[in-house]
C-alpha cells in the first residue's frame, strides 16, 4: 500500500464508521469487509438476505467476527425502518419505499440516507452509473451542487507545487459537458472535498485553452460564468481562473500571463477541467507520461459519502477507498 493510502487508512481507524456495502454475495467485497474490520478502519454493514450472505461468507473462508447486517429478508426489521425512515422523510410512499429496499443497493442508500450508515461504497461488481444513479435517487446532491462529479489525486514524481508532488483533478469520470452552474458546483464540492479529506486551504483553478480573456469562444463563457458562481455562492473558497494549466501552477508563468492580483495563479492545489474530455484525457497524461500515481476517484457531491469502486480494483486498493471515505464522513459528522 502507498504512503498515502496508508495515511488514510491510520486517519479513518482514528474514527471509524459504519459503511454500508450493498454486494454482500460478491468474494471480493467480502474480503474487503474483512480487511475494513483487522484494520480497524470501519464496520461494515453487509446488505441483504442475511442468510445468502452468510451462506456465501462460509463458501469464501473470510473471518466474518465485527461486521453487521441489514437483513433485506428481515420483516420485522424492514417495517421498523420504514415506519422510522417515514417519520423523517417524505419522499417516497410506504409501498415506494419498501419496493427500493428490496433492492440492496438502493436499500444501502436509504441507509446512509437515514444515518444508519455513514456512507455505502459499491462498485466491485456494480457499474459507476447504477452507483451515481442510485445516489442521485436517495441520497441526493449536496446544497449548490448541480451534478456529482469525480476528484482524483495525483502524486506526480518530479512536480513541486503548493503541496509537493500532490495535485487534485476535477471532474475526470462523471459529468461530460458541464453547463455553468454544474461546473461551479464540481469546483466547490471539489474544494470541499480536499479540504475535508486532504486538510489542504483549497485554491481552485477553473482551466481553458485560454488565460484570462486572451481568446474568445462560446466554451470560455461557460467557465468564466462558472468562476463567477463560485464567488457568489461560496465566497469562502479562492476560486479564479479562466487560466491555462501553466498559468494555474507554474509561478513564473502565472507572474507573465496573469495581469490581476489571484491567490490562485501559479499556486493552484485544485484543477478543474472544462469537460470530461480534458478531463480524462488530462488524468491519464499524467499518469502515463508523468509517472504519477492517480487516488480514487473520489464521488463528491452527494449529500453523504458515496465511494465507487473499479471493477478491477484489488483489496488494498478497495481499502484505501473506504479509507478515504470514512475520513469524508467523519468531516462531515464534525462539521454538523
Amino acid at each position: 500500500m502507498s504512503g498515502f493510502m496508508q495515511t488514510m487508512v491510520e486517519r479513518a481507524a482514528r474514527a471509524p464508521k459504519r459503511i454500508a456495502l450493498p454486494e454482500a454475495v460478491s468474494e471480493p467485497v467480502l474480503k474487503l469487509a474483512e480487511a475494513m474490520v483487522a484494520a480497524g478502519v470501519a464496520t461494515p454493514v453487509l446488505v441483504g438476505a442475511k442468510s445468502e450472505v452468510q451462506s456465501k461468507i462460509i463458501a469464501a473462508g473470510v473471518e466474518a467476527e465485527g461486521v453487521d447486517y441489514f437483513d433485506i429478508a428481515d420483516e420485522d426489521l424492514l417495517e421498523k425502518f420504514v415506519q422510522d425512515y417515514l417519520s423523517r422523510f417524505d419522499n417516497f410512499s410506504p409501498k415506494a419505499l419498501r419496493r427500493r429496499i428490496a433492492d440492496p443497493l438502493l436499500c444501502a442508500m436509504l441507509l446512509a440516507k437515514a444515518g444508519v450508515a455513514d456512507g455505502v461504497a459499491a462498485g466491485k461488481e456494480l457499474s459507476t452509473g447504477e452507483v451515481v444513479a442510485a445516489a442521485m435517487q436517495i441520497v441526493g446532491l449536496a446544497p449548490g451542487v448541480e451534478s456529482p462529479s469525480s476528484l482524483g489525486i495525483a502524486d506526480i514524481p518530479g512536480f513541486n507545487g503548493p503541496e509537493g508532488s500532490m495535485l487534485a483533478l476535477a471532474d475526470c469520470a462523471i459529468t461530460a459537458q458541464p453547463t455553468a452552474e454544474e461546473l461551479a458546483g464540481i469546483a466547490i464540492a471539489s474544494a470541499d472535498t480536499v479540504s475535508s479529506l486532504l486538510g489542504w486551504e483549497p485554491r481552485v483553478a477553473l482551466l481553458a485553452f485560454s488565460t484570462c480573456g486572451s481568446a474568445e469562444h462560446e466554451s470560455l463563457d461557460v467557465v468564466r460564468r462558472a468562476v463567477e458562481l463560485v464567488h457568489e455562492q461560496r465566497p469562502d473558497i479562492a476560486c479564479d481562473g479562466e487560466f491555462q494549466l501553466d498559468a494555474a501552477i507554474v509561478p513564473a508563468a502565472a507572474a507573465h500571463k496573469v495581469p490581476r492580483k489571484s491567490d490562485v495563479a501559479g499556486r493552484a492545489n485544485v484543477l478543474v477541467f472544462p469537460n470530461l474530455h480534458a478531463g480524462n484525457i488530462g488524468v491519464k497524461l499524467v499518469q502515463i507520461f508523468g509517472g504519477a500515481n492517480a487516488y480514487g476517484p473520489v464521488l463528491q457531491g452527494f449529500a453523504a459519502p458515496v465511494c465507487d469502486f473499479s471493477r478491477s480494483a484489488p483489496l488494498e486498493e478497495m481499502l484505501g477507498n473506504v479509507a478515504m471515505l470514512v475520513v469524508r464522513a467523519a468531516s462531515a459528522r464534525k462539521g454538523e
